[in-house]
């Protein structure tokens, strides 16, 4: 009898792992890497130098605008070739794009900078007298010193003028935001489109229609009121812009929730929609404000042009800040330029407000409370019952 011996099986040589493709490099959004500072320096410093030898020396040109035109240009060619020592493809156009973007909004931050210096170093000589605040023009002539006259009148006619507006455009233009939000009817459409026209509407249109409806027909003569009136055509489709915007960021939770409890649709706008956007309404109304607050056409055609205090809006012309600048530059007097870009600045500080107010209770998102609400809510709850 005979044995036969198997050999063992050889054990299975383990295969070779995948190969893995190299985990790319993330790439950051925004910044300021070394290799970034590195490359604009090096791209900035470079344009510099080869733009004034280029165009102020070796070619037939000159100019400022012309040499920093040629620089950038410059600028950029070298921006991408730093960047292609150490960056892919992807990434020069990245960077190209991104110098570009940041060309662009500084640009514009230069140019909102440039003109309020500007105008704050025209006018700061009649700022430092406190009489530019409390006087009026009705005693003082246009050559008259600095020392004498002011804006008084002008102040007190754009306060009234713009309370006039917002007492006419806010509760229609809150009322149409919420047919256009909550009601939705047939006509929401048609309502809609007109609004839009409205908005492109040139403001010395609305002068116009005030002019020939309030003045030629009525028979009222140039007051505060007529320019109040013209105003209020031109912040009612920016309330009812931004309104009905707002409504629309309200969640249909708070809506549907109304409505399963039993309320109707007004009481779920008056209680619940409303309320919730209330941050939002009253940006709307401030940017309203700050849209009108600088007019000059309007108030040039119906308001009249005096440098008397009229506290009265219905009755007699009435001066307001934009009319006294435009009045202040028409003259080739010094002084009253001086004057006039004062109010300037003074107009200035006016929209900067309105806006940094509608800026901070615009900046809540609807429904969520502020600190005095959310201090009033938890010693509610925390209170013994």
């Amino acid at each position: 009898m005979t044995t036969t011996t198997v050999a063992p099986a050889e054990a299975p040589t383990p295969a070779a792992p995948p190969a893995t493709r190299p985990v790319p490099e993330r790439i950051r959004i925004g910044g300021l890497g070394p290799d970034l500072v590195l490359h604009v320096g090096v791209a900035l410093s470079g344009a510099i130098s080869l733009a004034w030898l280029l165009y102020e020396r070796m070619l037939p040109t000159s100019g400022t605008i012309g040499f920093w035109i040629f620089a950038y240009a410059l600028f950029l060619i070298l921006l991408v070739a730093a960047s292609s020592t150490t960056l892919d493809r992807l990434g020069v156009i990245d960077r190209l794009v991104g110098a570009l973007v940041a060309t662009a909004g500084l640009v514009m931050v230069s140019a909102l900078v440039g003109i309020v210096v500007f105008t704050f170093v025209h006018g700061k000589d009649a700022l430092a007298h406190t009489n530019f605040f409390k006087d009026t023009m009705a005693y003082s002539g246009p050559d008259a010193a600095l020392d004498q006259g002011g804006i008084y009148a002008a102040m007190v006619g754009t306060l009234e003028q713009v309370a006039i507006s917002v007492v006419v455009s806010v509760p229609l233009g809150l009322a149409t935001a919420v047919y256009l939000s909550e009601v939705r009817g047939r006509l929401a459409r048609v309502v809609r489109v007109v609004v839009q026209a409205m908005t492109a509407v040139p403001t010395i249109v609305a002068g116009l229609f005030i002019y020939s409806l309030v003045i030629l027909q009525l028979g009222h003569g140039r007051s505060g009121l007529a320019a109040a009136l013209a105003l209020s055509v031109s912040m009612v489709p920016v309330v009812i812009t931004t309104a009905e915007v707002v409504l629309r960021l309200v969640p249909n939770g708070l809506r549907e929730a109304s409505l399963a409890l039993g309320t109707t649709q007004w009481q779920t706008v008056w209680r619940v929609v409303l309320p919730t956007a209330r941050p939002g309404l009253v940006t709307a109304v401030l940017l309203g404000v700050a849209r009108i607050i600088g007019e000059t056409s309007p108030v040039l055609l119906v308001a009249g042009s005096t440098n008397e205090l009229n506290y009265d809006p219905r009755h007699g012309p009435q001066l307001s800040l934009p009319l006294f600048v435009f009045n202040g530059l028409r003259t080739p007097i010094d002084v009253a330029i001086t004057r006039a870009f004062g109010a300037g600045v003074v107009l200035l500080a006016l929209v900067v407000l309105f806006f940094a107010l509608a800026r901070i209770i615009g900046g809540r998102t609807p429904g969520r409370l502020s600190r005095r609400q959310q201090r009033r809510l938890a010693r509610r709850l925390g209170a013994p019952t």
